[in-house]
């Protein structure tokens, strides 16, 4: 492993994470008083996903090549279709906030273990292509690599989330159409970059 290993990690880390830092954004915008703990647990999440998708697609590419490259046309529609969920909920939630017709506010703006699953999951599953950039490496390299990935995704997420509280407070009732809106235009984007 060389310096260029290393170089190559961090850029595949930071490109891959940039999906997850603006969901981070949306999360902290959704839920400005969000405790310390919860703000590691989330960053944490995604960058777990971001470490397990290209290990997946490492295995797969050496074990079940034909099946894996039959499933990846299917990976932008898997993400469109998760975070448009999430982030319509988001933005129907917010409508009703802002319009009075949500009572129980915290219901509206806490992230629940499912929800952050399905965020990690729609945002690391581009990451299973990965497993072709390295497919070269042998299983150590290919571990050491996605958990580089994983630590630069961890710092970035933190960054969106420490960002999206702090404008969080002052935006108070749009914030959650704001997010909702964020993470429908990320669907968006991963859609058109891996279909077109």
């Amino acid at each position: 492993m060389d310096a260029f290993f290393f170089i190559s990690s961090i850029g595949l880390g930071v490109g891959l994470a940039m999906d997850a830092f603006s969901v981070s954004i949306a999360n902290g915008l959704g839920e400005p008083d969000m405790s310390r703990k919860k703000t590691y647990g989330i960053a944490g999440c995604y960058a777990f996903f971001q470490w397990a998708m290209p290990m997946i697609g490492w295995f797969c590419v050496h074990q079940i090549a034909k099946a894996f490259k039959a499933f990846q046309p299917f990976i932008p529609w898997i993400a469109l279709a998760l975070l448009l969920y999430i982030g319509g909920g988001m933005l129907i939630e917010g409508i009703r906030k802002v319009r009075g017709l949500e009572k129980d506010e915290e219901a509206v703006t806490r992230l629940t273990i499912r929800t952050l699953i399905i965020q990690g999951i729609a945002t690391s599953i581009d990451a299973l292509s990965v497993g072709f950039t390295i497919a070269g490496y042998g299983p150590l390299e290919a571990f050491i690599s996605s958990l580089i990935i994983a630590i630069v995704t961890f710092f970035i997420c933190m960054a969106g989330l420490i960002f999206g509280k702090k404008f969080g407070e002052r935006l108070a009732d749009k914030a959650t159409i704001i997010g909702g809106v964020i993470l429908i235009a990320i669907g968006l984007e991963i859609f058109i970059r891996g279909v077109f």
